[in-house]
C-alpha cells in the first residue's frame, strides 16, 4: 500500500533557508520548513541512524501559528538545531513562543529545548516525562556529547513545567490544541498534539512512516494506542515522528501495525520453539524488510529488547 500525500506537501512548501547542516560563521542557519496546512508548519528529519551520520536533525519538528502566539512541537536533537528552527519561526512570525511540547522523551526530539528557554515559554509534556528526563539526564547528555562532539554545545535536558495526565487544551488566539497523554507504548511518554482549526495531528513516534519503528516501551501497548489512534474521526492531515506528513492516515497506521504484530508473532515464536535471540534477530519480521529504512538495524535492536519481555510472558 502506498501513502497518498496531501496537496499542501507540494503546493504549500516552504522553504526556509537552506538544508541544516552546520552552523555558518557562528550564527545558526535555518531548516527548511513544509506548512502542512495553514499555520502549520513541520521539518522533516533524516532518516539517518544514530551509528551512522548523525547530526542531531532525524526527527520531525515544527510549530503552529495562532493570533497571540506559537505552541513548538519538539525541538530536535541539540541547541542547535533548536536555534535553526527558531530562527525558521522567526522568518515567519515575531508572535512570542508560548508554549513548547516535547511529544515524547528521546533525544532526538528534546534537546532542542534549551534554544527556547530565552523566549519563556511552558514547556510542556506527558505526565512522566520529567521523571523520565531525570533518570536518563546524563547518560542522554554523554550519548549527545559522543555523537555530535562541538555541534551539542549548550545543549541540555529542559523538563517540563506543565504536566499532562490525560488531555490538555491550549489556546494560541483563535486556534485551539489538544494534547493528549497515552499509556506505555513507543515510550511511557507519549504525546499526541491535535491543531483543532485544521484538524492536523501530530503524533510524535506513535507513528513512523519509511523508518522502521523503534521499540522503547510496551509492544502490546504500542497496539492499542494504535486501535485508539484508529478511532479519531475527521483528522485531515498527520504528523509522524518521522517520515513524511500524510492525509492517509488509517493506511499509515495499518502498515506500522502489520509490522509491530509480525514483530511480535515471529519473537514469540522463536522463543517458544527455543531459539535464541542471535537466531530471532536474524528471522523475526524480515516478511516487511523491504518496507522499511534502516531497517536491519532497528529492527536487531527491538528484538534486542524485546525478547528478553516476551520470555517471561
Amino acid at each position: 500500500m502506498s501513502l497518498r500525500f496531501t496537496p499542501y506537501f507540494t503546493s504549500l512548501l516552504f522553504l526556509v533557508g537552506c538544508f541544516w547542516l552546520l552552523p555558518v560563521y557562528g550564527a545558526p542557519v535555518t531548516l527548511p520548513v513544509q506548512q502542512v496546512a495553514p499555520g502549520v508548519y513541520m521539518h522533516q528529519g533524516a532518516h539517518l541512524d544514530l551509528d551512522e551520520g548523525y547530526q542531531g536533525d532525524i526527527s520531525n519538528i515544527g510549530f503552529i501559528v495562532g493570533k497571540m502566539g506559537v505552541a513548538v512541537i519538539d525541538t530536535g536533537g541539540s541547541k542547535q538545531v533548536g536555534e535553526a528552527l527558531l530562527a525558521s519561526i522567526r522568518r515567519v512570525t515575531n508572535l512570542p513562543i508560548l508554549y513548547v511540547i516535547n511529544t515524547h522523551i528521546h533525544p532526538d526530539h528534546i534537546f532542542g529545548n534549551a534554544a527556547f528557554t530565552s523566549e519563556h515559554p511552558v514547556f510542556i509534556g506527558h505526565a512522566k516525562l520529567a521523571n523520565a528526563m531525570a533518570l536518563r539526564h546524563d547518560a542522554y547528555l554523554r550519548q549527545g556529547q559522543h555523537l555530535l562532539g562541538e555541534q551539542f554545545s549548550g545543549s541540555d535536558v529542559i523538563p517540563p513545567s506543565k504536566l499532562v495526565d490525560t488531555q490538555l487544551e491550549l489556546d494560541l488566539g483563535s486556534r485551539k490544541l489538544l494534547l493528549t497523554a497515552y499509556p506505555n507504548a513507543h515510550t511511557n511518554t507519549d504525546l499526541t498534539v491535535l491543531d483543532e482549526n485544521t484538524q492536523t495531528l501530530w503524533t510524535g513516534d506513535l507513528l513512523f512512516i519509511e523508518r522502521t519503528p523503534s521499540l522503547d516501551g510496551d509492544i502490546k501497548g504500542w497496539l492499542s494506542a494504535i486501535e485508539q489512534l484508529k478511532q479519531l474521526q475527521g483528522i485531515q492531515h498527520v504528523i509522524p515522528g518521522h517520515g513524511p506528513a500524510t492525509d492517509n492516515f488509517a493506511i499509515a497506521l495499518d502498515k506500522q501495525a502489520l509490522y509491530l504484530n509480525l514483530l511480535l508473532h515471529d519473537v514469540r515464536d522463536a522463543i517458544k520453539k527455543g531459539k535464541s535471540m542471535e537466531e530471532t534477530m536474524d528471522t523475526a519480521a524480515h516478511a516487511e524488510e523491504g518496507h522499511w529504512q534502516l531497517f536491519n538495524t532497528i529492527n536487531r535492536r527491538n528484538i534486542n529488547l524485546l525478547f528478553p519481555v516476551l520470555e517471561w510472558e
